[in-house]
C-alpha cells in the first residue's frame, strides 16, 4: 500500500518479480538494486499477473484464454445435426477453415485499406459478422447456434450450459473474479487493464496447476463493485487455501482489511517515496501514527465495528 507514486509497482515489477525469475533460473528483464531475496525456496513458481494487455489479436476472447471455447465447440459437435453431417469440433472454430467464414476467414469484419487513412473495418457482408458459414449457424443447441452463443454474457451462458460439467467449470472461474458479465466471445483487446489482469487470473485458476506459486498483483480490484471485490477475496481465499501465496498492490480498503500483513510504502511520491513507512497486520497498521494509509484504515476498521456493534444491538432488542 502507499499513496501514488511512492514505489510500489516498481518494487514489485521491476525488482521483486526480476529478481525472483533470476533465483528460478527464468527470463526476465534486469532487476533493479537490491541487497537479497529471502524465503523463495517456499515456493515453485510465479506470476506477475499485471495490466498488460491479453493481446492485440480480436481473435482472442475470455472462453478461449480459459479454454472454455473447447468444451463448448464439443457440445455442438455432439448434436444429432453435427453428427448427421459429420462435423467435428474443429468446424465450430473460427480459427481454423472448416466451419469458418470464407470471406472473412471468421473474423466477422473486412478490413479495407484506405491508403493514406487509417484502415477501415467492415462488417462481413457474407456472414453478417457472425464468423460462420450458414450451415455451421443452422447447427444449435437448446436452440442457439455457436454464433448466438458466443454473444451470451458469462452467467447467461452458466445457466444456458446446465448439465455440461466441463464448460461450467471452467465459465466458473470468470465468475469467481467478477467478469460475469462479459461476452464469451468479447475481444480480449476490448477489455480493461482490471479486467484483463482478472482474466490472467481465472486462465491460472482454470488450469488447476498444483505448484506453490506466488501472485504478484497490481491493483485488481480496479473498476470492481462492492459485491464483485467480495468474490475476488473468495478467489484469493482459494488459492491460499491451497498453499500459493499472493502479494498484491492495492488501494482498495476492502481488500486491505482482508490482509494478512501489509508494507506501507511513502511517505511521498516520486523522491519522497520507496521508504517503508509502516508494515504489520491491519490493525498494527491502523495504529501507526506515521502512515497515511494507516489513518483512513482506522476510519473503516471503525466503521466496521460501528456497525458490527448496532446489528449486535438489532438482534438483541
Amino acid at each position: 500500500s502507499g499513496v501514488s507514486g511512492a514505489g510500489k509497482s516498481t518494487l514489485i515489477q521491476d525488482t521483486l518479480y526480476p529478481a525472483l525469475c533470476s533465483r528460478k533460473r527464468r527470463d526476465a528483464d534486469k532487476a533493479l538494486p537490491y541487497d537479497d531475496v529471502l524465503g523463495d525456496g517456499q515456493i515453485d513458481d510465479m506470476i506477475l499477473v499485471d495490466q498488460s494487455p491479453i493481446g492485440r489479436s480480436p481473435r482472442s476472447n475470455p472462453v478461449t484464454y480459459i479454454k472454455a471455447f473447447d468444451a463448448i465447440r464439443e457440445v455442438f459437435a455432439d448434436t444429432l445435426e453435427a453428427r448427421t453431417h459429420n462435423y467435428s469440433a474443429g468446424h465450430f472454430s473460427f480459427n481454423v477453415d472448416g466451419g469458418r467464414c470464407s470471406a472473412c476467414e471468421g473474423d466477422g469484419f473486412v478490413q479495407i485499406d484506405m491508403q493514406f487513412l487509417a484502415d477501415v473495418y467492415m462488417k462481413c457482408s457474407q456472414c453478417q459478422g457472425r464468423r460462420y458459414r450458414k450451415e455451421i449457424l443452422d447447427v444449435t443447441y437448446r436452440g442457439h447456434n455457436i454464433a448466438e452463443v458466443l454473444e451470451m454474457s458469462v452467467r447467461k451462458a452458466f445457466n444456458f450450459f446446465r448439465g455440461q460439467d466441463k464448460v461450467q467449470k471452467r465459465l466458473k472461474r470468470l465468475m469467481d473474479v467478477g467478469l460475469d458479465y462479459l461476452r464469451l466471445g468479447q475481444p480480449a483487446n476490448t477489455l480493461s487493464a482490471g479486467e484483463a489482469q482478472r482474466l490472467k487470473l481465472a486462465g491460472y485458476l482454470a488450469s488447476a496447476k498444483r505448484q506453490r506459486t506466488l501472485f504478484l498483483l497490481d491493483e485488481p480490484t480496479t473498476g470492481l463493485h462492492f459485491s464483485d471485490i467480495v468474490k475476488l477475496l473468495d478467489c484469493f481465499d482459494a488459492l491460499l487455501s491451497v498453499g500459493h501465496s499472493l502479494i498484491v498492490v492495492e488501494h482498495n480498503l476492502q481488500l486491505m482489511k482482508a490482509a494478512d500483513y501489509i508494507i506501507d510504502l511513502g511517505p511521498g511520491a516520486a523522491d519522497e517515496g520507496g521508504t517503508i513507512v509502516a508494515c504489520g497486520t491491519p490493525e498494527e497498521l491502523a495504529a501507526h501514527p506515521d502512515s497515511a494509509t494507516g489513518k483512513f484504515l482506522a476510519e473503516a476498521i471503525e466503521r466496521d465495528r460501528n456497525m458490527q456493534q448496532e446489528l449486535l444491538r438489532q438482534d438483541t432488542a
